[in-house]
């Protein structure tokens, strides 16, 4: 890859990151008032219906203390319960609270209306080169 590649590819993610919003850290480019840290560890926990902690800082790709910070900030929003993990004294499971139920499914119908608006945005034609593109970076970004 030349210099010019990588410079092209970095002005092109970084006007990504601000088009689309992922640089306000007090909303989610979906426009939730939450972080997208935060989205993040709702959707994963509201995924799998609770969750241990120590998989949700693997799935998130964070600290375990950058996690148990998060799960603090959930907590006191009310948005999530923590529980011993069963078989697992020093385990913690993370479960939604009927008020993290209620935030995930807004998070959920406001990422379905954002995503649908972006690809509205793009022509039928274009679309699964475009969806392949970002699957192939977020690969290329996995592997590092």
């Amino acid at each position: 890859m030349s210099a010019d590649e990588a410079r092209a590819m970095r002005d092109a993610v970084s006007q990504f990151v601000r088009a689309f919003g992922l640089h306000r850290p007090e909303q989610t480019p979906c426009g939730q008032a939450m972080s997208v840290s935060e989205a993040h560890a709702l959707a994963e926990i509201d995924r799998e219906g609770g969750l241990r902690q120590v998989e949700l800082a693997r799935r998130l790709r964070l600290e375990k203390s950058t996690v148990s910070r998060l799960v603090g900030q959930l907590t006191g929003r009310g948005w999530v319960e923590r529980a011993d993990a069963a078989g697992d004294g020093r385990g913690v499971w993370l479960t939604l609270t009927g008020q993290g139920r209620r935030a995930a499914d807004r998070l959920a119908a406001a990422r379905e209306a954002r995503f649908a608006a972006l690809l509205d945005r793009i022509p039928p034609d274009e679309r699964p080169a475009i969806l392949a593109a970002v699957r192939r970076l977020a690969e290329a970004a996995d592997d590092q």
